[in-house]
């Protein structure tokens, strides 16, 4: 029962911590240094992972948003271990893997000073294995998730080309729709896909032997 869930579990706690981080965030935004607590329009998820806060105050959202950051990469980890199970392609399957063992890594490292490139590299990592993920998905007949893979991409790279225009404050409001519907399709994906969607189809419309791995 645990192994089934355990994407959702690690996923929910991770969420539950980081809420936890943001009530307990003394303050401080990149728009105005003396504001109190954690504003979601304003602050970035970044500012709960330092060692003080923008005010100058000792962060004490640090030890959350770690552990947080940490069940969050440990779910997807798992998540994408998972589906490299689903996939009929040899070459998908082992890049879905290799992307859920270097998260399972990385979650080690988020904990340490490190935390900061070890978040980028996780994100970079799941923009690719998405990618890889949704151009399969696109071949099944899972329309509501096809529309769902393509909308996640498209607010993942507007995400960036905000980050890469500076347009800071549209881009604190991004950051957590990036955050949330990522962590939607994750969950969509895991529990309402089988290996039999991915399973390539015959030119006669029957699908052909899975391949076992």
């Amino acid at each position: 029962m645990i192994k089934k869930y355990s994407v959702l579990i690690c996923l929910v706690i991770s969420v539950i911590l980081m809420a936890i981080a943001t009530l307990v965030y003394p303050g401080g935004s990149l728009l105005d240094q003396n504001s109190t607590g954690f504003n979601w329009s304003e602050n970035f998820f970044s500012n709960l992972f330092e060692a003080k806060a923008i005010n100058g105050i000792e962060n004490t959202s640090r030890f959350w948003a770690l552990i947080g950051i940490v069940f969050h990469s440990l779910g997807y980890g798992i998540f994408f271990i998972n589906m490299s199970r689903k996939m009929s392609d040899r070459l998908t399957a082992t890049i879905l893997k290799l992307i859920g063992v270097a998260n399972l890594l990385f979650t080690f490292l988020i904990a340490t000073p490190l935390h900061d490139i070890m978040v980028t590299i996780s994100s970079t990592l799941f923009l690719i294995g998405l990618f890889y993920i949704t151009f399969f998905i696109l071949k099944t007949k899972l329309h509501l998730l096809k529309v769902a893979c393509i909308i996640c991409l498209l607010t993942f790279y507007y995400t960036l080309f905000l980050y890469g225009t500076g347009n800071w404050g549209f881009l604190a409001i991004m950051q957590k729709v990036s955050f949330i519907s990522s962590m939607l399709l994750v969950l969509a994906l895991e529990y309402f896909t089988k290996q039999e969607d991915f399973i390539p189809m015959k030119q006669d419309g029957q699908k052909n032997q899975a391949t076992n791995r």
